[in-house]
């Protein structure tokens, strides 16, 4: 070739040396006028993690993996085929050799914070001290010098039934008011054997007794279905309902003696009366024989005959068995 000859160029239809994929990456970018931070947004991939792709810095990225999969993501984002791009990231990783694995110890917080051993030893006996000083300060307020529980009388007492206190009266004794917990039948009647209420109380009525009647009595089937009240306050029931009643004072003085302890029984027993509190005076009301008295006044006549429940039917055999014991 002779001087001054100019010097060939490459051969027509001759393919030059690929470049680095992330100038074509970038190339691409440019000519389509999008920046990094459009990248990222349709990819998905942290702006800093194009950046080195588009350098060639594949140290920088997590693993080699990473860098053939956000390297795909890129060339899709901006039309270039993903298989041959994520080709040449290949070629390039293995041109660059093994990976040194480096591994960045992962710090929960900034060891200039974290308080030393000396003192994280004296925080810890500061709240074992605490924890012992306060179970001697609740043993000392749950036990007395005797070593029993403070709270253990309470418990007691509140383990044991008590009887309800007595309810303050008037002179005359009180509002005594009969409510039926059932189907009750009963009668009602005065010293005189005047008859003040008799029949079957639906459950849910009420019957106030008079208070100017002459020291008022019941006979009942179902002590235990009537609620009685002294006042507004509940008072213990007439009996237990394992048998009738006859001839139990309801009046407010004898209704006020029960809550109080003493149980009236009949005119004729005034004097073997006893000192009983709650459910133990129902008993013996329960369990005392009626007394015999007096043939009853003209005109008396049992409770009509109708449909009758189950309730009703045992309150009126239970009066039925009171008359013939009586004789009424």
């Amino acid at each position: 070739m002779a001087e001054g000859d100019p010097v060939p160029g490459p051969v027509q239809g001759e393919a030059a040396e690929p470049g680095p994929v992330g100038d074509t990456l970038r190339a691409a970018r440019e000519a389509q006028g999008l920046t990094l931070d459009e990248i990222s947004a349709r990819t998905r991939v942290p702006k800093r993690h194009l950046a080195s792709i588009e350098a060639g810095a594949y140290a920088s990225l997590p693993s080699g993996a990473y860098a053939v999969g956000f390297a795909r993501a890129y060339a899709r984002a901006v039309g270039l085929s993903d298989v041959g791009v994520a080709k040449e990231v290949r070629i390039e990783l293995d041109r660059a050799g093994p990976r040194k694995v480096e591994y960045t110890p992962y710090e929960m917080a900034d060891p200039a914070r974290v308080p030393s051993r000396g003192v994280a030893i004296v925080a810890a006996g500061l709240a074992l001290a605490l924890l012992i000083l306060g179970g001697l300060w609740f043993a000392s307020t749950r036990f007395d010098t005797g070593g029993m529980a403070t709270s253990a009388p309470e418990a007691v007492v509140a383990s044991v039934p008590t009887t309800p206190a007595p309810v303050p009266t008037p002179a005359g004794g009180g509002q005594v008011t009969l409510a039926a917990a059932d189907d009750v039948w009963m009668r009602v009647y005065d010293a005189d054997d005047r008859t003040l209420y008799t029949g079957t109380m639906k459950q849910g009525e009420r019957f106030d007794v008079p208070a100017g009647a002459r020291d008022p009595r019941i006979d009942v089937g179902r002590p235990d279905k009537l609620q009685v009240t002294l006042n507004g306050s509940a008072v213990p029931a007439l009996g237990t309902g394992a048998r009738p009643i006859n001839d139990v004072r309801i009046g407010g003085a004898a209704i006020a003696d029960r809550i109080a302890g003493v149980t009236a029984i009949a005119p004729t027993q005034a004097s073997s009366t006893v000192p009983i509190a709650g459910a133990a005076a129902s008993a013996i009301v329960a369990g005392a024989a009626p007394p015999r008295r007096d043939p009853p006044a003209a005109g008396r006549r049992s409770p009509p005959r109708r449909a009758l429940s189950e309730t009703q039917r045992a309150n009126l055999e239970s009066a039925a068995r009171i008359r013939a014991q009586t004789g009424r």
